[in-house]
Order: structure tokens, then C-alpha cells, then sequence
């Protein structure tokens, strides 16, 4: 199988294909992170990097011999943490960018004789507004899913497919399931930082939550770096004191690989895993796809 991994990051579908059994042939990923392209190039380095998405039109690419198209085109706009902008903000205008792709594969295709492309897309929970016009584009209808029934994290995603997937069943995975304990010294506050967030605490009414080990985490975001997320601070009791969620634990909770993301600074690696999908969410929505590929084979 041919694959097109739109908004790639550090390459999360990859790994998804392959815990789900489905065999790559060719696997190109547009990506414009530097920091994320170098872990999908240390984990996957036949990875053939193409660049910019809005310059599609420019890449040496055989289009209708892409079978799979997936992505998670940026979310900020549609975010009800954000400031929901929805199209008007430029980053989810680039949704039409993936559904402009997605309609030039299937032209393709139809011109060489083949069926139209598989595709999946991702994104975040939205008003129904949005949620209407991107299903009325793709012409399918979301499943809406959370990260919970598969990992230790609290997620919510819609995932849109042209093909049948069902919810998964609760694999009953909580914090104290992916913990690490005797966490590196770097990930523990500070008493000058413990003291920062109780004056925050006293003056916002944000409190540093302390998540039980029979509890999910909260979703990650980008801004994990900063010890905090959106300004709702979270602990982990350790051994050796109070700290803040560890690379590890994050690369667990996204159900990526121990130290998949170890080839860049601790910061980036924050930022990408926030940014990335779970991956057990994705392989389960790849599994009935992988076994229609083993039946066609068998025909």
C-alpha cells in the first residue's frame, strides 16, 4: 500500500499501519516541522519527505498510485479551547487543502482504471456548524471517539473514514498503568516553581491537581514543556517529591513507542506528542481496513 500522511508530524500513522499489520510500500509524509520530520526520519527513514502542503501541486508523485490518504489537518480554529475562528483562521483553512488533495487522487485513480482512495482525517471536538461542512466535503460522517477507551488519557477526536469502524472496547488503562517511577530529577517542580503556582492558585482559583493511579490523565497538549497545560496545573507524587508529567508517561499516554521521540530536545518532544494522534486509536480504526486488504489478497 501507498500511503499519503498529510500534516505528518513526527509520523504517528506510521506506526498505526504497522501495529495494525497493514504492509507500506511507499509512505510520503508532508511535514514542515523540522524537529518532528527528524524522529519520523530516525524511526522511519524511508520515509520520502515531500514539504509544504499548500505547494501540493509541485510534487513528483504519481498520484493514482496512492491508495491511503490520511491526516489531522491543524485544529487551532476549531478548538473549543480556543478561540473557535473555525476557517477563518488560516491554519484550518488548510482542511480544504486535504479535501483539494483528496478529490485530485480520486480523478486520478478514476483516469488509471482503480477505486477511489481510502482516506482518513482527524480532528477536534467543534461546533456542529464545522463538523457539517467537513462531513458534507468528505461525504461521510464521523465516529467520535476518546483516547480513554484505549490508552491512560483523556482525548476526544472525531476520525472521519471512508470506511466501517466501530467504537473500541475500554481496555481499562489508567495513570498508574504507564507511570514511571524515579522519574529523571529535571521533571520535578521547583520550590521556587511550587511556590509561583500557589500564588497563581490563591489568585485564579486554578489548583495543581494530583492525578490517583486509578485515573486517566488529562489530554496533552503542546504546551506540556511548560509544566502546565492551558494554565491547568497537574502533579504526579513521586518518590522524590511533586513533579510534572515525564516524557515517558507522555509517550505512553499517546501509546507511542518508550523514547520513539528521543532524537530531538525535551522541549519539542512535549510539543510534537501534544500535537500527535494515539496511536492505538488509530491502528483500531486501521484494523477492519487491514483485513479487507488480507481478503482482497486472498481473492
Amino acid at each position: 500500500m501507498n500511503v499519503l500522511s498529510l500534516f505528518d508530524g513526527m509520523s504517528c500513522g506510521r506506526i498505526a499501519l504497522d501495529r495494525a499489520g497493514i504492509q507500506v510500500n511507499k509512505y510520503y509524509a508532508s511535514e514542515l516541522d523540522k524537529y518532528a520530520i527528524t524522529v519520523a526520519q530516525a524511526n522511519w527513514p524511508e520515509t520520502i519527505q515531500l514539504g509544504d502542503v499548500t505547494k501540493w501541486r509541485e510534487w513528483d508523485i504519481d498520484w493514482s498510485s496512492i491508495d491511503l490518504l490520511i491526516g489531522g489537518s491543524p485544529c487551532q480554529g476549531f478548538s473549543f479551547a480556543g478561540k473557535q475562528l473555525a476557517f477563518d483562521d488560516p491554519r484550518s483553512k488548510l482542511f480544504f487543502v486535504y479535501s483539494d488533495i483528496l478529490t485530485h487522487i480520486d480523478n486520478e485513480r478514476d483516469k488509471a482504471g482503480k477505486t477511489e482512495v481510502k482516506f482518513l482525517l482527524e480532528n477536534v471536538k467543534m461546533k456542529k456548524e464545522y463538523l457539517e461542512i467537513i462531513s458534507d466535503y468528505l461525504g461521510v460522517k464521523p465516529v467520535f471517539i476518546n483516547s480513554a477507551l484505549v490508552s491512560a488519557q483523556n482525548r476526544q477526536r472525531y476520525y472521519w473514514a471512508n470506511w466501517d469502524f466501530e467504537q473500541p472496547e475500554d481496555k481499562g488503562i489508567t495513570w498508574g498503568d504507564i507511570r514511571e517511577y524515579n522519574a529523571p530529577d529535571c521533571h520535578y517542580y521547583t520550590e521556587i516553581g511550587l511556590s509561583w503556582i500557589k500564588r497563581h492558585s490563591e489568585r485564579t482559583g486554578k489548583k495543581l491537581r494530583v492525578w490517583g493511579d486509578d485515573e486517566k490523565c488529562q489530554m496533552l497538549e503542546a504546551s506540556m514543556f511548560k509544566n502546565y497545560s492551558g494554565q491547568r496545573f497537574f502533579g504526579v507524587n513521586d518518590t522524590n517529591g511533586l513533579r510534572y508529567i515525564s516524557l515517558l508517561e507522555c509517550e505512553r499516554a499517546q501509546t507511542v513507542p518508550d523514547n520513539y521521540t528521543n532524537h530531538v530536545s525535551n522541549t519539542q518532544r512535549y510539543k510534537m506528542l501534544g500535537n500527535g494522534w494515539t496511536v492505538d486509536v488509530i491502528a483500531h480504526i486501521f484494523t477492519p481496513l487491514a483485513s479487507s486488504i488480507n481478503l482482497e489478497r486472498a481473492a
